[in-house]
């Protein structure tokens, strides 16, 4: 069965139907309720009686997936019966499965909150717990000045607050209904707006894929997120390191060398901002010249999308794992933190505060270091924590943030 097969009266070659095949089995539950919502509003319109339309939605309530047909807009009708021949009357499979789609976006963006969320709070979690533990903070991965676990950890929190916005945004955007935008031009039936009224332009209704691009994004810049934090934790796990210890539960094994301990989880991660980035590219080079409305090069819309939802559910559980298990080395942290050097622009920033120019206090300071007869006075070795009033302030207006 397909649902154009009114014009055409021969059979497609084999190799054809392949081709037009869509992967779109997980369009089928958001399908079955833009479908849902199309039948009330026949029913308004007096297209389907109160009769049809309580068969309708009894039978919408039990339909179930099963591969074979060319989209799940052909196997819901199918599966409907006689009653679902009368269920296509106003609308398109354009406006169909935008509508659809936009559901399924608005749906994996939600999920996407909430696994951010989760994860933004171990992260805290081991922020409070690591709050005051000394570590060195990096800069072209050199030891550069002294910091706190608590303080690094917090800059994630940031990069995954940041996330929240985006992943919110695409959710919004997913949010206005095509239908009633039919094929290309609406309908001259006199059905009424769908919840929440339709789209402006019926051609922009069936042709637009911006919220299908917000949310690539949002996942692109979280994987690029994901993949510093994995890293990071890479280069901690490591023997030169050596600042944590992997969770076995979060970790592999060697097949040849029993001593290894690898952070699997980590490198994966990282490994998927690559496909996260291009999923975007790809569909942003697939839109970028195609004419309005509708056109079937729309079909491979989805897979990217469907793609990145279960990388990003997949990296961010697993990462919540791992960074809840951790194990920090204080002592090792406490030792890569005793190099006096960490301390040398605040040696110089205290003879600013006796009064010498920076630059010359950082010429001095410098000088210093290459003599080999550099201090750090005993005076800096109380160094406070990091950033506007400390770790501490900071971490409580971090979960009053993520408590919403």
């Amino acid at each position: 069965m397909t649902l154009w097969s009114g014009r055409v009266t021969h059979g497609l070659a084999r190799e054809v139907e392949e081709l037009l095949r869509a992967d779109d089995a997980e369009l089928f539950y958001y399908d079955v309720e833009g479908t849902r919502v199309h039948a009330r509003r026949l029913a308004q319109a007096g297209v389907l009686t109160g009769e049809e339309l309580r068969e309708l939605e009894r039978l919408l309530d039990g339909l179930s997936w099963e591969p074979g047909d060319e989209d799940v807009h052909t196997l819901i009708e199918r599966q409907l019966g006689e009653v679902g021949r009368k269920v296509h009357a106003g609308r398109s499979r354009n406006d169909q499965v935008a509508t659809a789609f936009r559901l399924y976006v608005a749906d994996a963006a939600a999920e996407a909150i909430e696994a951010v969320v989760r994860f933004a709070r171990t992260v805290l979690d081991r922020a409070e717990e690591e709050a005051d533990t000394p570590m060195p903070g990096y800069t072209h991965l050199q030891r550069a000045q002294p910091v706190t676990v608590g303080h690094h950890l917090l800059a994630w929190v940031e990069m995954l607050d940041r996330d929240l916005a985006r992943f919110r945004f695409a959710r919004e955007h997913a949010g206005p209904s095509p239908l009633g935008a039919g094929a290309l031009a609406g309908s001259t039936l006199a059905l009424p707006p769908p919840p929440g009224g339709t789209m402006r332009n019926s051609l922009d209704a069936v042709a637009d894929r911006d919220f299908a691009l917000d949310y690539l994004y949002a996942c692109a810049v979280l994987a690029s997120h994901l993949s510093r934090i994995g890293e990071e934790l890479v280069l901690w796990a490591s023997s030169e390191f050596a600042f944590v210890r992997l969770p076995e539960r979060a970790a592999t094994g060697s097949s040849a060398m029993p001593q290894k301990l690898n952070p699997d989880v980590a490198e994966l991660v990282r490994g998927k901002a690559g496909p996260a980035l291009g999923r975007l590219t790809g569909l942003l080079a697939t839109l970028k010249g195609l004419p309005l409305a509708y056109n079937r090069d729309l079909q491979e819309d989805k897979p990217p999308v469907f793609a990145a939802r279960r990388d990003a559910r997949l990296s961010l559980e697993a990462l919540s794992v791992l960074v809840g298990e951790l194990a920090f080395d204080r002592g090792r942290l406490a030792a890569a933190c005793a190099d006096p050097l960490l301390l040398a622009t605040d040696a110089a920033e205290q003879l600013v505060r006796e009064g010498v120019p920076f630059r010359e206090a950082h010429e001095r300071i410098a000088e210093q270091v290459r003599s080999g007869t550099f201090e750090a006075p005993a005076s800096l070795h109380a160094r406070p924590s990091p950033g506007p009033g400390g770790v501490h302030e900071a971490l409580a207006e971090a979960r009053r943030r993520f408590a919403r």
